[in-house]
Parts: structure tokens; C-alpha cells; sequence
């Protein structure tokens, strides 16, 4: 039975063959290893049960554009799922051009965590710009946005409700956002928790426009690179860009493009690629 993962940073959706779906937390290469992966799976006691009937697993990750990468990952894979006859291990932006490709050119997304884009034609993929993680990049990815609602509240530049929530619900302060951003591990995962806030404040006029600042950030450096850019539909995957999408869609016209798919959990549509 074949077993699909898509991992971000936050989260893994394992979609198995007969439609079963199990998750974990989010594994990055980059921040984990394998003892950290498998220890996790681990934990996990559905999957546990059920990891001796997969033959097949492909997993799809944040980070995973190395061979060194893609190892760490793979390892653990190999001694969780040890009656598995193929393992194999790839980048997310894969899983997003596959999962969201319609028989044309197009350009794919995600907007989860993090960001990042790539053109795929249904053969090659190519990447103009890297993704630069959360401290450089991620532009429109839950961690940009978590980076700049709390540096809105230091500012003290937050509409008062919105400062109230994050205050009330997070009992921030100074220190304990300098701990979180520049002592604690995983900072990227702890940044994009505090999007929850953009859902739930009532300053909805300010929240839409800060959404639409980061996707405009984000076309900039991730679908303006690419010549001709305007002549291919653009696909999103991820949980950004399903929550926003009315956002995305008026940013996208802004810039002349065709919005395309917006799929948040895109591994059903890996489930069906692989299944052909």
C-alpha cells in the first residue's frame, strides 16, 4: 500500500492509499534529525499499528532539496517503515507542481510556514530564486506574518484590539518574544502560531491590508522573477493562502495574474498523481 507525506514545517498530513490519514508534526531536515524524526513517528500510535502494511512512501518536505538533506529524513523513514521496498524523499515544491498541475505551464506556490515558488511544465520544474527561510525570506508564509505582528506590538503600532488580543491571549512582553525569536529552537513553527490572530481580531480592515502586504511580497520576489510571468495561471498550496484567499486573489489581479488552484492539504492530490 502506498503511504504519502506532506510535511511543512508545522505540520505532516500522511495520506495512505486507502484514504486513512494520520498526522505528525511538521519534520524540516534543516532543524531536525533523524533520531528526532523517528523518535516522533514514534509517538504516533495509529501509525505505529499501521506502518507494516505501507510498501511504498514518498515524502515531500520543507528543506528536502539536498541529497544530504533528503538523507536525514530518509533514514529515519527506512527504520520506522522497515517492511517499506521504496522510500523516497523529495522537495515540498515538487508536491505542490505536481498537485497542482492542470495540463499546463503554471506557476506553484505554497503559502504555508513558509513560502517559496517554482514554474513547472508537467516535466521540469525550475526554481528562479531560493526560498530564504524565515530570518530572510518566507515573505507571506505564517512566519513572516508572525514576525510582523510582534514587532507591530513592541511598536506599539497594533490597533488597540488587536494589541489586546495578543496581549491577553499570548501574555506577551518584551522578553518573552526575544526568548521565543533568539533562544528557543524552531522559531519559524513558534512565529507562525501567532497568525491565529489574524483570523480572530476584529480589526478586519487593518488584517486584510497586512495580508495583502505580505502576498504582495511575496508575488515581488517569487512569481514577478519569472519572464512572462503574467501568461501562467498561479497555483497556492497551503494553509495561508486557503484562509486568505480573497486577499490573494485581489493582490494576484493586482499584478496581473490568473489566480489558479488554492488547495490546502494538497496531499490527496499527490494521492491521485501517484496512484496514475
Amino acid at each position: 500500500m502506498i503511504l504519502i507525506a506532506e510535511s511543512g514545517s508545522t505540520k505532516t498530513n500522511w495520506l495512505a492509499e486507502d484514504q486513512k490519514l494520520f498526522e505528525t508534526i511538521g519534520f524540516n531536515p534543516m532543524f531536525h534529525t533523524t533520531d528526532f524524526v523517528y523518535g516522533e513517528l514514534q509517538k504516533n500510535e495509529d501509525l505505529v499499528k499501521a506502518r507494516h502494511q505501507f510498501t511504498k512512501i514518498f515524502f515531500y518536505g520543507a528543506s528536502c532539496s539536498s541529497d544530504e538533506r533528503n538523507a536525514i529524513i530518509g533514514k529515519a523513514l527506512q527504520l520506522f517503515f522497515d517492511k517499506a521496498e521504496v522510500i523516497a524523499v523529495d522537495h515540498d515544491l515538487k508536491a505542490a507542481a505536481v498537485a497542482t498541475f492542470t495540463g499546463v505551464p503554471g506557476i506553484a506556490c505554497i503559502l504555508g510556514t513558509g513560502s517559496n515558488s517554482c514554474l513547472y511544465d508537467g516535466r521540469e520544474l525550475t526554481e528562479v530564486v531560493p526560498a530564504l527561510g524565515y530570518v530572510l525570506g518566507d515573505e507571506g508564509g505564517g512566519a513572516w506574518f508572525g514576525k510582523k505582528l510582534l514587532a507591530l506590538f513592541l511598536y506599539h503600532q497594533l490597533p488597540p484590539a488587536t494589541e489586546a488580543l495578543l496581549r491577553n491571549r499570548y501574555q506577551l512582553n518584551k522578553e518573552k518574544i526575544f526568548d521565543l525569536v533568539y533562544r528557543q529552537p524552531n522559531a519559524n513553527r513558534a512565529l507562525a502560531t501567532y497568525t491565529q490572530a489574524l483570523t480572530d481580531s476584529p480589526d478586519k480592515a487593518f488584517i486584510s491590508e497586512l495580508v495583502k502586504e505580505g502576498f504582495r511580497e511575496f508575488f515581488k520576489y517569487h512569481v514577478q522573477c519569472y519572464k512572462n510571468y503574467r501568461q501562467y495561471p498561479v497555483h497556492f498550496v497551503g494553509s495561508i493562502a486557503f484562509v486568505f484567499k480573497q486577499e490573494l486573489a485581489e493582490v494576484a489581479a493586482e499584478f496581473g495574474s490568473e489566480l489558479g488552484i488554492v488547495d490546502r492539504h494538497p496531499v490527496y492530490r499527490l494521492l491521485e498523481w501517484h496512484l496514475k
